[in-house]
C-alpha cells in the first residue's frame, strides 16, 4: 500500500506514546489495553507479544492481522488532527485515527463505557 510513513511505524513504538499519554492524565495502561483490546479483538497476551521488542509489526500489518475489528467502531465520531474521522476516505488511516481518537477519550478522563460506545 502507498501511502503515509505512519502505515510503517512499528506498534511497538508507538504504544509507548499512547501509554504515556494516558499515564500523565491519571489513566492506567489496563485501560489503555482494553481500549486496544476493544478496537481490535487482540487478546492481552497478544498485544504483550506486540508490544515485545521482538516484534516487528508495523501499523499498517496491526489493523490488517487484528482478529476481529469492533463492529460499533463505526460510532466513534468527531474530530483528530484537524479531520472529521468519518470523512477520512483511507480505511487504514480511518483505523489509525479511530484508536487515536479512543486513546484521546481515554485520556481526557471519559468513562470506559462511553469510550468503548456501550
Amino acid at each position: 500500500m502507498t501511502g503515509h510513513r505512519i502505515y510503517r511505524l512499528a506498534w511497538k513504538d508507538l504504544y509507548p506514546n499512547y501509554v504515556h499519554k494516558v499515564e500523565r492524565k491519571g489513566r492506567t495502561t489496563d485501560e489503555l489495553d482494553e481500549v486496544i483490546r476493544w478496537h481490535t479483538g487482540y487478546s492481552q497476551a497478544e498485544l504483550e507479544t506486540l508490544k515485545s521488542d521482538e516484534s516487528v509489526v508495523n501499523l499498517e500489518q496491526f489493523f490488517a492481522e487484528a482478529p476481529t475489528l469492533n463492529a460499533n467502531r463505526s460510532l466513534v465520531t468527531g474530530v483528530i488532527c484537524g479531520v472529521r474521522i468519518e470523512e477520512i476516505e483511507d480505511p487504514l488511516m480511518r483505523e489509525i485515527r479511530i484508536l487515536d481518537k479512543l486513546v484521546d477519550e481515554l485520556a481526557k478522563g471519559r468513562a470506559m463505557e462511553k469510550i468503548l460506545r456501550g
